[in-house]
């Protein structure tokens, strides 16, 4: 059985408190998919290929990673068309660490935003239902 990393959070006199980095995945995941302008959540093609292994993917489209310097966090995600990504980038970034300050006390090193994709289905629909009516 591998030896999973956890995050040591508090140590004291009642026991210590550890975070394990999946939970901080879906906690970040969650937190992107609030901001407006996100589609949706997509992993990376490694994370992909693990899934249809059978390895569940707790955190579609978020990678934890943990360094002696700190947290790393990865986002992969699909924008709707049409809004600012620099501007949605930076929301998601806001709203993770955040979301992440106020439920863990985690302080973190970077939060990379991977835009991989642009949503447009959901206009070319609109359109067709306006052109129909």
């Amino acid at each position: 059985m591998e030896d999973k990393q956890l995050l040591n959070v508090s140590d004291d006199q009642l026991g210590k408190v550890e975070i394990a980095p999946e939970v901080i995945e879906v906690i970040a995941g969650i937190a992107a998919n609030e901001v407006s302008g996100v589609a949706n959540m997509r992993g990376n093609l490694a994370s992909n290929v693990t899934e249809r292994f059978g390895k569940k993917k707790h955190g579609k489209g978020v990678r934890v990673d943990l360094s002696e310097n700190g947290i790393v966090i990865d986002v992969f995600t699909v924008l709707d068309y049409g809004v600012s990504i620099p501007t949605v980038a930076q929301k998601i970034q806001d709203s993770i660490r955040s979301t992440l300050k106020n439920m863990t006390a985690l302080e973190i090193l970077e939060i990379n935003v991977h835009v991989v994709g642009v949503q447009i289905e959901d206009k070319q629909e609109d359109l067709e239902k306006d052109h129909k009516a």
